[in-house]
């Protein structure tokens, strides 16, 4: 078996694995990163947010221009290679991967969530597109379009009601015959005028990854300009609950405003923690903090002001 050492382990190729690599690099760490690819960053949307970029960026050039961005510095590799696992002996924390074991003295995780996207015939294409999952994002580019929220809890039905800002051309659709809606928001829903269509999605009409149309299994043809999904997601926190990291009820990774762990040497970032807004700029700021605050844990007691 081969056996790698290398000063940080990064998992997650997104903005925010990306943003820790470089601060790590700066400080002239040897950084190793693995990206497995997927996560949000990893569909069409264009990012309007990040400040610099007037008219938006492609959240996968992001993606591009940080992995050129690194390429400048010999110190940091980078492998588009799954992780099968970690584990900790001692002081390190090995990276058990195809090609061998790497071993580092410390970890910071940017592994993102899984979106429970909507499932319906090429519903892949319109994610981004179409089809949003943020409305601190995207819901200022629905001003005045016909608009579906999908989701059946208190929480999706106050997203529909927070989109009234935007639009009134609402519709909320459960697309699952259980609800979980409040009597308090259902009466705020029947006041601001937004249908609640307790049904499930059968199909889309779609050309080009935009959707047109929702079809529910009752037959009903629903037109829309944009589709809100709000029905959940699910942290990827697998190597964190292996190591004993601590989560939160819902599984996003508990940590502090450095972005440190429970566990000594693990630290995460990005939309894999609850500490900040979902945003690629939070995701960009909490790498660049995980990697400050790594980079001090691995000085020797001599250098630090402790």
């Amino acid at each position: 078996m081969t056996i790698s050492t290398t000063e940080v382990i990064v998992v997650g190729g997104g903005p925010a694995g990306l943003s820790a690599a470089l601060v790590l690099a700066r400080y002239n760490r040897h950084v190793t990163l693995f990206d497995k690819g997927g996560g949000r960053s990893g569909w069409g949307q264009t990012n309007r947010n990040f400040l610099g970029f007037p008219g938006g960026i492609p959240a996968r050039t992001i993606r591009v221009k940080g992995r050129e961005q690194l390429a400048y510095f010999d110190h940091v590799q980078i492998f588009d290679t799954p992780i099968d696992s970690i584990r900790k002996e001692g002081d390190m924390f090995i990276a058990a991967t195809p090609d061998g074991d790497w071993h580092a003295g410390a970890l910071i995780l940017c592994t993102g969530t899984v979106d429970r996207w909507p499932q319906f015939d090429g519903w892949q294409t319109t994610v981004g597109r179409s089809m949003f999952w943020c409305l601190t994002c995207d819901a200022y580019d629905a001003i005045g379009k016909e608009v579906i929220v999908v989701g059946s809890t208190t929480e999706a039905a106050c997203m529909a009601l927070q989109m009234t800002r935007f639009t009134r051309k609402l519709t909320l659709l459960t697309n699952s015959p259980d609800v979980t809606i409040s009597d308090v928001v259902l009466e705020r829903l029947e006041a601001f005028g937004i249908p609640l269509i307790v049904d499930e999605i059968a199909s889309a009409e779609i050309d080009d990854g935009m959707i047109h149309a929702l079809i529910t299994t009752d037959g009903q043809r629903l037109p829309v300009d944009m589709v809100f999904s709000h029905q959940g997601a699910d942290p990827r926190n697998e190597f964190a609950l292996a190591l004993g990291v601590d989560v939160n009820e819902l599984g996003y990774i508990v940590v502090d405003t450095e972005q440190k762990t429970n566990v000594p040497g693990v630290y995460a970032a990005g939309d894999v923690t609850y500490l900040h807004s979902h945003q690629i700029s939070a995701a960009v700021h909490e790498g660049a903090q995980a990697a400050s605050a790594a980079n001090y844990y691995l000085y020797p007691p001599e250098l630090k002001d402790e």
